[in-house]
């Protein structure tokens, strides 16, 4: 692997501030909302809430597995690094009628005791963080003896994952050890970051039906507008027409890959269940 469980403190500190700001920039509940919500009650089932169960959300945005995991009647935490995402959170929980708790974290070092959780769930959010071990150790970490661990994860080779290659010449560099996000969409990738920590695994590889974009064109300026990674890379080109125009062309040709001709998509994902040995 070329991530190791013992990073500096000092790189997660800056890590962690410029993930913050990533995923503060632009409106990612508008995705979680609007393009992607089956995802997070899809996770919650798969992972078996049930009433009175303790669960850490990882990565929890603005809440697309903690809300339904609260409305199941699980005592819920949702943890996010970006905690501005929180706001719109607490609006979708309050006219749900779900009460859960908003709290900072890292998913690098979850501020939660060994053993504190039933179950663990990220919905395409520990993903994001860079060093995959020292995340998937956390996950461990915090997850009690016989507790399950559910993770929902953009694949490598499906929409998103295949926006982030095309994205991905575009890009600034990622920090020295940081492996790409759409790994954790990969079955064999994440049972060696786990190992024989956890048993009873079950990876299914599912299609997430998207019908928000009409177009290509719609597709593109949406994420421009909202996406926080999207925004970011744009950025990074911004001031070079030739560059933003080559990017502008590599995001429509995605859409023209995955759409069809009713505008529909599916966007493939990686559903991992695992309880801790």
């Amino acid at each position: 692997m070329s991530d190791t469980a013992d990073v500096p403190p000092e790189v997660l500190t800056a890590v962690g501030a410029k993930h913050r700001a990533l995923w503060a920039l632009g409106d990612y509940p508008a995705v979680a909302t609007e393009v992607i919500p089956e995802l997070g009650p899809a996770l919650v089932e798969a992972a078996g809430v049930e009433p009175g169960d303790r669960v850490l959300d990882v990565g929890a945005g603005s809440g697309n597995a903690a809300i339904p995991a609260a409305l199941a009647g699980a005592r819920v935490v949702a943890s996010d690094l970006t905690p501005e995402l929180f706001d719109a959170g607490r609006i979708a929980a309050a006219a749900s009628g779900a009460d859960l708790t908003w709290a900072e974290g890292d998913a690098h070092a979850l501020p939660y005791d060994d053993g504190a959780f039933d179950i663990v769930l990220s919905c395409v959010g520990v993903m994001f963080a860079p060093f995959h071990q020292r995340a998937a150790d956390e996950l461990v970490r915090v997850t009690r003896p016989g507790g399950t661990i559910g993770l929902a994860s953009w694949t490598p080779s499906g929409f998103i994952g295949q926006m982030f290659a095309a994205m991905k010449p575009y890009a600034p560099a990622p920090p020295p050890g940081a492996q790409p996000p759409p790994l954790w969409g990969d079955e064999e990738h994440v049972r060696a970051l786990f190992g024989d920590r956890v048993t009873d695994v079950h990876a299914e590889v599912r299609g997430l039906p998207v019908t928000r974009f009409a177009t290509g064109r719609e597709f593109r300026e949406f994420f421009k507008a909202v996406y926080g990674p999207t925004i970011a890379v744009y950025r990074n080109v911004e001031g070079d027409t030739a560059r933003t125009t080559e990017l502008d062309g590599a995001l429509l040709d995605l859409a023209a890959r995955f759409q069809r001709v009713d505008g529909a998509m599916d966007w493939e994902y990686l559903l991992f269940t695992a309880r801790r040995a």
